[in-house]
């Protein structure tokens, strides 16, 4: 008999909690067009600063990020040429303008291509003789070539200058990464009470897509980890999951996306009894996001706050590095319109916390074929310092305080 149903976990039902996630009515007001114009406007700046004369930006997050434009990347060459003086021309596939056209959110010309032409020599007849364009760096590596191939472009990365503007989130972002993790947030709650003996990850996956979806994101779950037992210990799964046993411990990462931006929420609890050793280990990796939490100060490094945490974890006998037990990776990344982008929170990592960014806190603790103990929260910096998106977990037997 599980022990801790009084903790919302256990007791309920499917059909129970599906009932009760409700849609909210208030909702972030969409990205403005003023929000996106003043994105290009800053890609400007930058791009004469740096002495370039133009960014190609590519199909994907980063064209949606400067553009409004939603388009999937693909083999076929699309995306945006951005000048230094403002100018915006898209190039598209000459057969598909019909749908483009529906998918433009800022307004540009057009670069039609015709299948057998090449998209690269296209953009070439519109631009002047040695050309500095910095290259969006997901653009696949074989266009990436044929603008180095190519002799009116002189080639660089824009990894850097796309990086310094999309990782310093506006209000408007931070509100959208406010409502899916309020989502999300819900969802953990709703899982932990349908838990019982017996039930499969692959059920509780699936009740986690239809709970994202019950409260409104028709997509449901953007992505989904559920572990019980020893599978925990293993960070981002294994082959063949278990079912859940009374005493193991439950592992649950997800997250959903709206309007483009990402939640992502982990908690780790017990399902029964905890042991000593799972209480203890719980109880320091609750230390070591507390302790990333107060290392995370304006001007500091990111990497600043890896090396915190570390010292947390050697405190407390875990460790060093990335030596088991312990924490095997980095302690964050970054959050946005991609589920892991800049800034990266990990050891040697000298950018500068700045306020508008936003990224997680997950140091988490492996105990090798034992368990695992993952806590997963997102912050976000202001002028004051960092804000929580979503409260930390309580404990190991009452994860969501209740």
């Amino acid at each position: 008999m599980n022990s801790n149903r009084k903790y919302g976990i256990g007791g309920s039902t499917v059909e129970e909690e599906l009932s009760t996630l409700i849609e909210p009515s208030a909702k972030p007001a969409p990205i403005s067009d003023k929000e996106f114009q003043n994105r290009i406007d800053k890609a400007c700046v930058a791009l004469k600063a740096k002495e370039l004369d133009a960014l190609y930006i590519n199909a994907g997050t980063n064209l949606y990020y400067f553009t409004n434009t939603q388009w999937n990347p693909s083999e076929r060459l699309v995306g945006a040429l951005l000048f230094a003086d403002g100018s915006l021309k898209y190039v598209v596939p000459e057969f598909e303008i019909g749908t483009f056209n529906d998918f433009i959110g800022v307004e540009g010309e057009l670069i039609p291509w015709k299948e057998h032409e090449s998209p690269v020599q296209k953009i070439a007849e519109t631009v002047k003789e040695n050309t500095r364009l910095a290259v969006d760096d997901a653009t696949s590596f074989t266009m990436v070539s044929r603008f180095q191939e190519h002799q009116k472009f002189e080639i660089s990365s824009a990894e850097i200058l796309i990086r310094d503007i999309r990782m310093l989130k506006s209000e408007a972002e931070i509100a959208h990464i406010q409502y899916p993790m309020n989502l999300t947030m819900q969802v953990h709650q709703a899982v932990a009470k349908i838990l019982k003996p017996g039930i499969t990850t692959a059920e509780v996956e699936t009740f986690i897509h239809k709970a994202h979806q019950k409260l409104g994101i028709a997509s449901g779950s953007y992505f989904c980890i559920v572990l019980f037992g020893k599978d925990s210990s293993f960070p981002h799964g294994v082959k063949s999951p278990k079912p859940l046993e009374e005493n193991d411990i439950v592992l649950v990462d997800t997250g959903t996306q709206y309007n483009g931006y990402i939640s992502d929420i982990t908690r780790t609890y017990i399902y029964g009894e905890a042991s000593a050793k799972e209480k203890k280990i719980w109880a320091n990796e609750k230390a070591a996001q507390l302790a990333a939490f107060d290392a995370t100060q304006l001007g500091k490094p990111c990497g600043h706050i890896d090396d915190q945490v570390r010292v947390q974890l050697e405190k407390d006998g875990l460790g060093p590095d990335y030596n088991l037990p312990g924490l095997p990776h980095r302690t964050g990344h970054g959050i946005g319109l991609e589920i892991h982008e800049h800034p990266f929170i990990l050891r040697g990592n000298d950018i500068k916390i700045q306020a508008g960014m936003a990224f997680s806190i997950e140091p988490m603790i492996v105990v090798p074929d034992e368990f695992g103990i993952r806590l997963e929260d997102h912050i976000y910096m202001t002028k004051d310092g960092p804000q929580w998106f979503t409260k930390p977990a309580h404990s190991i037997e009452n994860p969501f305080g209740v």
